[in-house]
C-alpha cells in the first residue's frame, strides 16, 4: 500500500499542472494525499474486515468502507458520481469504466493465496461502483501484477500476461506515449500506461518518476504503477517515514494493520 499511496501523494501537484519529465523533487510542502488514497486505505480495510467471509459480505464491507471514509475526508478530490454514491444511503454501481477501480485496488494483490481469489476479490472491490467491463477488468489487472509480482515473476511474464489476459497494449514506449498523452480518468486510458511505466522503471523511485513524467491523470497513473513497484522493489524506508508524515492518523493505523497482516 505505501507505493500506491506514495504515487498518489507524490503525483498531486502535477495532476493538473503535467510536467512530461522524470526530473522534479519527487517531495515538496504541497504533496499531499488525494481521494487515491483515502479509497486504497477503504478498501485495504474493507478486504482485512471481509478475510474468510463470503463474496456478498466482502462487497458489503467494500461499501461501507468507502462511504465511511469518503464522508470522513469529503474535500479529497473525488469525482461527481462517486461523490454522490458516497452519501448515497442505497448506493448503487453506476456503470463506470473510470480509473477509480484501479487506482484503490492495490491491497487485493497481496492479501490472497491464489490468483483466483485475487482476481475475485478486485472484482469486488470494483463491481460496487464501477460494474462496467473495463472498470472491473482495469482492477483486475493491477491486483493481479501486483499478485504476481509478490510470487516471483519477471517483468517480461508480466508483459505477456497483462496482453494475453487483458488485451491491453504495452507495445509503445514511455517516449512514445508521453508527448501526446492528455488527461483521460478511464482504465483504458490509464492501466496500460501506468503498466508501460512500472516495466520501464529500474527502480521504486524510477518508477514513480516515470509515471508522473507521462502526465495525464498523473496521481492516479502513478498511484497505480506505484503498487506495482512496490511488490518488485520495495520502498525505501525514508519514503515509508515521507509517506506516513502526509497521512491522517487513522490512515496510518490501517497501513499498520495491513503490514502486520502481510508480515503475518
Amino acid at each position: 500500500m505505501y507505493g500506491a499511496i506514495l504515487g498518489d501523494i507524490i503525483g498531486s501537484v502535477y495532476e493538473w499542472d503535467n510536467i512530461k519529465t522524470k526530473d522534479f523533487p519527487l517531495l515538496i510542502p504541497q504533496s499531499r494525499f488525494t481521494d487515491d488514497s483515502a479509497m486504497t486505505v477503504a478498501v485495504a480495510e474493507a478486504l482485512l474486515d471481509a478475510l474468510g467471509k463470503d463474496r456478498a459480505a466482502r462487497r458489503d464491507a467494500v461499501i461501507r468502507s468507502m462511504q465511511k471514509w469518503g464522508r470522513r475526508y469529503p474535500n479529497a478530490g473525488y469525482g461527481g458520481r462517486f461523490y454522490d454514491w458516497l452519501y448515497d444511503r442505497h448506493p448503487h454501481p453506476y456503470n463506470s469504466w473510470g480509473n477509480g477501480s484501479a487506482m484503490r485496488v492495490s491491497s487485493a494483490g497481496w492479501l490472497y493465496d491464489t490468483l483466483e481469489e485475487t482476481l475475485q476479490a478486485a472484482e469486488d472491490t470494483a463491481i460496487v461502483t464501477h460494474n462496467h467491463p473495463e472498470g472491473i477488468k482495469g482492477a483486475q489487472c493491477v491486483a493481479a501484477v501486483i499478485f504476481l509480482l509478490r510470487n516471483g515473476k519477471t517483468k517480461e511474464e508480466i508483459r505477456t500476461f497483462v496482453t494475453d489476459t487483458f488485451g491491453y497494449d504495452l507495445s509503445r514506449t514511455c517516449d512514445e506515449i508521453r508527448p501526446g498523452y492528455k488527461f483521460d480518468v478511464s482504465c483504458q486510458g490509464t492501466v496500460p500506461q501506468a503498466v508501460t511505466a512500472f516495466l520501464e522503471g529500474t527502480g521504486f523511485e524510477d518508477v514513480i518518476r516515470t509515471a508522473v513524467s507521462l502526465g495525464g491523470d498523473c496521481d492516479t497513473l502513478t498511484c497505480i504503477a506505484g503498487g506495482m513497484a512496490e511488490a518488485m522493489y520495495g520502498v525505501p524506508e525514508e519514503l515509508k517515514e515521507e509517506c506516513r508524515k502526509r497521512l491522517k492518523p487513522d490512515m496510518v493505523k490501517v497501513l499498520d494493520r495491513f503490514g502486520e497482516y502481510k508480515q503475518g
